[in-house]
């Protein structure tokens, strides 16, 4: 039976609640963390730099990626070159492109060239990763995160797509390829398969994968029959 400890590839944490995610960082599966402003804001979080600031007193040792929140690309800048300054296990995320669709590839050859170590997010197609592939920084440590999950939400396959991302990503020695938008826990097992080195799983299918991963179906079939058994009888139903 395989467990979240048997995959190869890397799984990150992805969320933004404080007591998951030092929980998490203390598992071994667990070899790195992700969060970003959308789940900081449903989260509560007033105070970026405050939590953030929080967080690594604890979250030394494994890498951890923080993002930027601005739509403007000087302002992507300041605000990565900060964020990094808080730690050698920083990731920046920067988005690919800002709101007005614009690309996002000059700052990251610039933040690049400066030493940041990036992690790349909101790709979903081949054409975003090739350009992205042509200027990282070779000596630098990066992060190519592509949203399989919202890739599939289209009908789409995204296996076929993370395949010709690692084969772009292959001259690039510290690039790694990050399946995101994990949707459910087949897409961990999928996320190996497709030669990807890191998934970021949220907080809730963490929890279920480490469950139900592996889990015989003749036994999933009875709790099945035992849940609709119980729920029936707690709602009283009679015929």
């Amino acid at each position: 039976m395989k467990t979240l400890n048997d995959l190869k590839i890397q799984i990150y944490a992805d969320g933004a609640d404080k007591a998951g995610i030092l929980d998490l960082y203390a598992k071994p599966y667990i070899k790195g963390l992700t969060t970003n402003p959308t789940l900081m804001n449903k989260a509560g979080i007033k105070d970026y730099e405050a939590f953030s600031k929080d967080i690594l007193q604890t979250v030394k040792s494994k890498p951890i990626s923080l993002e930027v929140f601005t739509d403007e690309f000087s302002e992507m800048k300041r605000q990565a070159l900060k964020i990094a300054s808080w730690g050698s296990n920083v990731y920046v995320k920067i988005p690919i492109t800002n709101s007005r669709r614009e690309s996002a590839v000059p700052l990251i050859k610039d933040l690049g060239q400066l030493g940041v170590k990036l992690n790349i997010t909101a790709i979903l197609t081949v054409a975003q990763v090739r350009e992205v592939a042509a200027v990282l920084n070779r000596e630098v440590p990066s992060v190519v995160s592509i949203f399989a999950g919202r890739i599939a939400d289209t009908g789409v396959d995204p296996m076929p797509i993370m395949r010709a991302a690692g084969a772009l990503l292959e001259d690039q020695p510290k690039a790694e390829l990050l399946w995101a938008s994990v949707r459910e826990v087949l897409n961990l097992v999928q996320a190996e398969e497709s030669g990807c080195k890191i998934v970021t799983v949220p907080h809730d299918i963490l929890g279920k994968a480490a469950k139900m991963l592996s889990m015989d179906l003749t036994d999933l079939s009875l709790d099945t029959v035992k849940m609709f058994a119980n729920d029936a009888a707690a709602a009283g139903y009679k015929l």
